[in-house]
């Protein structure tokens, strides 16, 4: 017979709990009597309490096993992600639900979103973002407290909205138990049970869902403050790198200091600085006059010797922007420093570094900069001087009439010049009448003598010798460099090539004529010799170059006609005649006016389309004259 012992033995084997039924009916059917078959029951009941004692302790053990566990997963966090994954999954383990799930608030948006599921197949639902208030978890976030259905779709308590309701319905979900995730007083989130059919929550679950959910809290804020911890450790780190770098860069610009220092006071000259600064600063260094011209090139030891060659327009450019900010400035690889000295331009320093410079860095080579330009004040000073005796030599050349060629030949070969060699002579000005001023006298004698010339200012105007055969062009370069350096038109009237001492006052006087012209014909600003004046140039000085005039005027229909045997001479000649009619020229041509109309169009692509402009007429008009006086005289000479 059945007795209190099957019990022990059911317990220690852990038995079913259908199992503890049998010794019961094994007894009634044995016909036991009723007072054993109450005890058998007492004994039953007292088992089954026992059972569900050991039970819920074996629960509480796993529980505890599992707040254990991710204890131990937070105290050796490293990965934060892994740590939440862990957790969602014990919450549907422990709780033997068919889906776990953490949501998080998002600030930026304000409202919360699914962070991790355990259990989830619907992709609707893992994407869900839930306003503040709305549905369980949404209710969760914004009161803190813990919430729980048995039936979430026909619970009347919680917002209802269509993304949530069909999110929930596609992953099949009916109990719902949601806690919140707290940081002292603030929600963070939210961590959930749910299962797929009706089931209630007991006190104890919630408990536990609301240890694992302090327990996720704990990580995101140690995640929270072990990344700021690194963004903070980063940021020291680069703070002390940054020390560092400044601290060796002020101790270049020091030893910079010094060494440009020393330079100037020992009489070094660029060159001297140059090589200074490239030991200061690895790099190739091109050091340029305001003419683009090289003064001074260095290098770094150990780096390239490929000498920076930018082009003229970015330099230019550059210096123009260096000077109006008032410090380096960056051109694709190139760091340029403009070299100025108050209003002028002296150069630029045209660095090439061979690592990124830092804003010290380029301190230092501003300072070189002014280094710079104090060497080629110095070096002004002396060529001005220079330049005072060269202009004394000019002024005797135009102003007084050479008696001594010789002694003028000796005197000028003292200064490195041959007076027999040809020479243009150069006359600028402008039109305001107060003359050009110091800055021009300067920047023409340092023009001058880089071309081992010679010049002066002379009754407002300057006075211009330089070697060479072509005055014109030597006119237009002087008008467009002096123009730019004062920032104003300035107009050159040019003259030559004189030979010998005795040539350069007539020279001058053609110059001075041939500038006042440009001025008076409007032309201010630009530069050009007799032969540009049209007709104007035959009246100046003392050559007439009429072969010259015409051939520059008129000549590319001349040679034209003598090619292809046309008219087109002829045809010019009766249009200017019938005071531009085409009727009456085609009349005097014996031709029709379309073919007149032909011949001025053949005209205007070898002329320009500018050729019956008053001023081009005119000359035109004289040309052609000319060219048939000379004709008629057979003369083919000036």
């Amino acid at each position: 017979m059945p007795d209190g012992l099957d019990y022990l033995d059911l317990l220690a084997r852990e038995a079913a709990l259908i199992e503890f039924e049998r010794p019961v009916v094994a007894a009634r059917t044995a016909g036991t009597s009723g007072a054993e078959l109450d005890g058998l029951e007492q004994a039953k009941l007292l088992a089954l309490k026992v059972r569900a004692l050991l039970e819920r302790r074996r629960r509480r053990e796993e529980e505890l096993s599992a707040l254990y566990d991710t204890a131990g997963d937070l105290a050796g966090l490293r990965d934060v992600d892994a740590v939440l994954r862990a957790i969602v999954h014990r919450v549907r383990t422990l709780l033997n639900v068919d889906v776990s799930y953490m949501t998080l608030d998002d600030a930026e948006r304000g409202d919360t979103y699914m962070r991790i599921t355990d259990g989830s197949v619907a992709a609707s639902f893992q994407a869900l973002r839930l306003p503040p208030g709305a549905g369980l978890g949404g209710l969760v976030a914004l009161t803190g407290a813990p919430y729980a259905t048995a039936n979430y779709p026909t619970d009347t308590r919680f917002r209802h909205t269509g993304d949530i309701d069909q999110g929930v319905a596609d992953e099949g979900l009916v109990a719902i138990l949601g806690v919140p995730m707290r940081l002292g007083s603030a929600v963070i989130g939210v961590l959930f049970a749910a299962n797929r059919a009706e089931r209630p929550f007991a006190r104890e679950e919630v408990a536990l869902l609301s240890s694992l959910a302090a327990h996720a809290a704990v990580a995101l804020d140690t995640a929270r403050l072990l990344s700021e911890t690194q963004t903070a450790l980063a940021e020291l780190s680069a703070a002390n790198a940054v020390i560092q770098a400044h601290s060796a860069s002020v101790e270049r610009a020091a030893a910079a200091h010094d060494r440009m220092t020393a330079v100037v006071l020992r009489g070094g000259g660029v060159e001297d600085v140059a090589a200074d600064l490239v030991d200061v600063l690895a790099g190739v260094l091109l050091v340029i006059d305001a003419d683009g011209r090289v003064l001074a090139t260095a290098r770094s030891p150990g780096v390239p010797a490929q000498v920076p060659e930018p082009a003229g327009a970015t330099v230019e450019e550059a210096v123009a922007a260096s000077r109006g900010e008032g410090r380096s400035v960056r051109r694709g690889d190139l760091v340029i420093a403009a070299v100025v000295a108050g209003a002028d331009n002296l150069g630029a320093l045209v660095f090439r570094p061979d690592r990124p410079l830092a804003d010290v860095d380029q301190r230092i080579l501003e300072r070189a900069a002014q280094v710079t330009a104090l060497l080629l004040l110095f070096r002004r000073t002396v060529a001005d001087a220079e330049a005072q005796v060269r202009g004394d030599l000019l002024d005797d050349l135009i102003s007084r009439p050479v008696r001594d060629p010789d002694a003028v030949r000796s005197r000028a070969a003292r200064l490195g010049l041959d007076v027999d060699a040809p020479w243009v002579v150069v006359a600028a000005g402008d039109d305001t009448g107060d003359g050009l001023g110091q800055r021009a006298a300067s920047w023409a004698r340092t023009f001058a003598a880089t071309r081992r010339g010679l010049a002066m200012p002379r009754d407002g105007r300057l006075a211009l010798l330089l070697p060479g055969d072509d005055p014109a062009g030597t006119a237009r370069l002087v008008a467009k460099e002096l123009s730019r350096t004062l920032g104003r038109p300035v107009t050159a009237g040019g003259a030559g090539p004189a030979r010998g001492a005795e040539g350069v006052a007539g020279a001058y006087r053609e110059a001075d004529q041939c500038l006042s012209a440009l001025v008076t014909l409007g032309r201010s600003g630009g530069g050009g010799g007799a032969a540009d004046l049209g007709y104007v140039g035959l009246l100046l000085g003392d050559r007439r170059d009429v072969a010259g005039f015409v051939s520059g005027t008129v000549g590319p229909v001349i040679d034209y006609d003598l090619r292809r045997g046309t008219a087109l001479v002829r045809t010019l000649e009766a249009y200017f005649a019938a005071g531009g009619g085409l009727g009456r020229a085609a009349e005097a041509l014996h031709v029709h006016v379309n073919t007149v109309n032909q011949r001025l169009e053949r005209v205007a692509q070898l002329l320009g389309d500018d050729w019956q402009r008053p001023g081009r007429a005119l000359d035109l008009q004289l040309a052609l004259r000319l060219h048939r006086l000379r004709g008629h005289l057979g003369d083919t000479t000036t």
